[in-house]
């Protein structure tokens, strides 16, 4: 058959086989890759290669028969040494011609064996691809002797190729996250993923050490498959699972559940967590019996003969032993018998620093007879210890979870378990943040009187999670019956139960309530109840925000939630709570500097954060109804994207009123506007000579608005202020937004006295507190009104 008709005739086939109704599979990959390997067996013969010392060898992904609908060609040329090179190059432009003009793309070189040894002595992605290489026509001898001669060498120089294989593997994390734990992962590159796969593969071939590599098979396909279906829907070579293709990605692949995209994003998680785990106890092994040099390796091995071949245990825990430099049952343990003995040697590990064995993990799984309920105190104190190693609690949690136990002591583990969170504020799984929630209250057990319920109700806070309706209300109810069947006394699950109900109350309350009204405080105060309580919602707080991601924690965060803390903490004592001289002073001297700016009587200090690139912007000046929506429209102006502020009413020495506005804000492009730009317009717009309004209209008129994204809501918040009406506007930030609400609030006649905003990715919740002109709260009819207005300017 000539080269052109056999192309013909593939693509006619290639285009009908990934055309078929039905998800992709291995099926369709065995019958792509038989289908590629009958062309390019056509353009071999028809190149005039048949019958001399000549091979084309498939590697990499094409070698393993894993070839994607938008895979490369990965394809060597092989040659004996005796065969021309001129007639081997003409021989190769006819076999790579046909390749090009079908449109596939090809990944191709030429060599002889003697080169081809060579550059895999000194290119890892050579030997990688090498490791599968597969004759697909010609001299299967020539493929055997490289694949040999390739794999001694691989085998010989194991320790130092490895040690450049994991190296790559750490840059590859650093570059492209964790599979488990991405909202968009790249398949292939993400840890976890295929080329980790890979990597497990080579570590087996290198005889260093096994590889789970046949217990991985289901999880490779499910990424394989999703790969495949990526491919088709994408309509090209994709590994980045976007969020835009994520339900047509799980339609291809007839996933079910109430989202079929979660249901997609939880399957390749779980996949992803499970090569990962693989990956770092085969490399834990692979740098533990690297690390031996020849004496101690020389040494170790006399020391088994004089002990009659038996490798020296050291006891851990009742029925826990070491060996090797990793925890292991002991011979005498009977977990059908013992049903501790699983949080026994899991904290025992943790504490230890080391890892459960592979085969004490798979015993546990097999013979660990059910927990007595409710659990005895050594259970739980056994919990706590594994929570309160910290950071070295996460590989042996993680061992155990792999196994499925943490889901048999704890059912409601696994609805949780790879639950996706679609808030990019969030970077890990519901689990995986609930455990590292506990490891980062690990290190604040000091600052309470009961760490162990600090551990527990870290690990707990968001166990509602992945249920319909509220995740709060659900994981309230969850610990009232978890906490008791743990064995928890009725106070303490009462405890539990509050602080997985108040967990976000400390940082909702900080960042959009007035802290300087009364009822703030006494509001916390009340709802905590007692100081232990706050103390330990205070520690959980800081572990949560630790444990979500940076952009829920910073220094002006931390700093409101203390100042909250400790004005709640004097609630409950019965005391006023002292006033932070060092605010006070920054408040008058920036007060003062007011008379001494302008005639308006404006002052602008301005601080950049090199490491964030925000731009802390204070302003102070008389207050006037209006001043918040000039200060946010010329910022707005200057191309300020505003990402917080916090706005209050001080008074001057003079006994004059002024307002105090600090705003944390990001330059959309260069550097931030001078100072001194900032006064001189702010000026300008309070002195009427700058409309600000009526440019930022005409550069909202020049955008198109956002579409699909939910509707505002602007409500009154019932009881949160004596002082003032509390209005809440929750929105998808936009230019200028926060300028359209604060001007929309003057237009209604009434003042702001105090402001809480801030932008979370890209939605804003905005608190603001009102009063009339009197000062006083607004009537009901009055504030109906003004959120009427409000809600008007932001639907238009």
């Amino acid at each position: 058959m000539r080269a052109g008709d056999a192309t013909a005739a593939y693509l006619a086939a290639r285009t009908e086989l990934l055309g078929r109704s039905g998800p992709p599979g291995p099926d369709r990959r065995r019958a792509l890759t038989a289908l590629t390997d009958d062309w390019l067996h056509a353009l071999f013969v028809a190149s005039g290669a048949a019958g001399q010392k000549i091979a084309l060898v498939a590697v990499g992904g094409y070698g393993r028969g894993d070839l994607a609908p938008g895979s490369d060609l990965d394809v060597l040329l092989l040659h004996d040494a005796s065969v021309p090179v001129p007639e081997v190059t003409a021989m190769a432009d006819r076999l790579w011609y046909p390749i090009w003009d079908s449109g596939l793309r090809l990944d191709h070189s030429v060599r002889a064996p003697a080169e081809a040894r060579r550059l895999a002595a000194n290119d890892l992605r050579v030997v990688l691809g090498l490791l599968d290489a597969r004759t697909v026509v010609g001299d299967e001898t020539i493929t055997r002797s490289v694949r040999e001669s390739v794999l001694n060498d691989w085998r010989a120089l194991a320790p130092r190729r490895l040690g450049e294989l994991q190296e790559g593997v750490r840059e590859r994390i650093e570059r492209s996250g964790e599979l488990a734990h991405l909202l968009e992962p790249d398949l292939k590159d993400s840890y976890g993923g295929l080329r980790d796969l890979v990597a497990l593969r080579a570590i087996a071939a290198s005889w260093i050490t096994d590889a789970p590599v046949a217990s991985l098979h289901a999880h490779r396909d499910l990424l394989l498959d999703s790969r495949d279906a990526l491919h088709l829907v994408a309509g090209r070579s994709t590994d980045r699972l976007l969020g835009q293709e994520q339900p047509a990605v799980a339609a291809l692949l007839e996933l079910g559940g109430d989202d079929p995209a979660d249901t997609l994003l939880r399957s390749v998680s779980s996949a992803g967590r499970a090569v990962a785990f693989a990956s770092e106890s085969t490399w834990h092994r692979v740098e533990r019996l690297t690390r031996r040099t020849t004496v101690r390796s020389g040494l170790a091995s006399r020391a088994r003969k004089l002990r009659g071949g038996r490798a020296e245990r050291a006891p851990l825990a009742e029925g826990v032993v070491v060996q090797d430099g990793e925890a292991v049952l002991a011979a005498d343990a009977h977990p059908e018998k013992d049903p501790l003995l699983v949080l026994r040697a899991a904290a025992a590990t943790a504490q230890a620093g080391l890892r459960l064995a592979p085969h004490a993990v798979e015993r546990l799984a097999r013979d660990s007879a059910p927990l007595p309920v409710p659990w005895p105190a050594p259970a739980r104190d056994a919990l706590v210890s594994l929570l309160g190693a910290g950071r070295l609690a996460v590989p042996v949690w993680e061992a155990l979870d792999q196994a499925d136990l943490w889901s048999r002591l704890v059912p409601e583990w696994e609805i949780v378990r790879s639950a996706p969170q679609r808030n990019p504020v969030h970077r890990y799984t519901v689990d995986r943040h609930l455990l590292e929630a506990a490891v980062q209250a690990a290190a604040y057990t000091r600052r309470v009187e009961r760490p162990d319920l600090l551990l527990v109700a870290a690990l707990l806070h968001d166990i509602g999670k992945g249920r319909p309706g509220d995740h709060t209300d659900n994981g309230v109810e969850i610990v009232a019956g978890l906490a008791p069947r743990m064995g928890f006394s009725m106070d303490d699950t009462d405890t539990l139960v509050a602080l997985v109900r108040h967990h976000l109350l400390l940082t909702e309350t900080a960042t959009r309530r007035d802290l300087e009204d009364p009822a703030t405080a006494a509001s916390v105060a009340a709802a905590v109840g007692d100081q232990d309580t706050l103390d330990l919602l205070h520690a959980l707080t800081e572990a949560d925000a630790a444990a979500t991601g940076p952009a829920a924690w910073s220094a002006w965060k931390k700093a409101l939630i203390d100042d909250l803390v400790s004005r709640t903490r004097a609630v409950l004592a019965g005391r006023p709570r002292p006033v932070d001289p060092r605010t006070t002073a920054a408040q008058i001297r920036l007060a003062e500097a007011v008379r001494a700016t302008s005639e308006q009587g404006v002052a602008v200090l301005a601080d950049e954060d090199e490491a964030s690139g925000s731009v802390t912007v204070t302003v102070a000046a008389p207050d006037r109804t209006g001043l918040m929506s000039t200060v946010a429209g010329v910022l707005s102006l200057h191309r300020l994207a505003v990402r917080g502020a916090q706005v209050d009413t001080v008074t001057a020495p003079d006994g004059s009123r002024r307002a105090i506005q600090v705003w944390t804000v990001l330059p959309a492009f260069g550097d931030p506007p001078p100072v001194d730009r900032l006064r001189e317009d702010i000026g300008r717009v309070l002195a009427g000579g700058l409309d600000v309004a009526a440019r930022l209209d005409a550069r909202e008129q020049a955008y198109p608005a956002p579409t699909g994204t939910a509707a505002p809501v602007v409500e009154i918040v019932p009881g949160a202020s004596d002082r003032a009406t509390v209005l809440e506007v929750k929105a998808h930030d936009a230019p200028a937004l926060l300028h359209r609400v604060t001007r929309a609030i003057a237009a209604a006649d009434v003042a702001i006295t105090a402001a809480r905003v801030a932008t979370l990715g890209s939605e804003v919740v905005d608190v603001f507190y009102l009063v009339d002109r009197e000062g006083r709260p607004l009537s009901d009819p009055r504030a109906a009104t003004v959120v009427v207005t409000v809600l008007g300017a932001l639907t238009g």
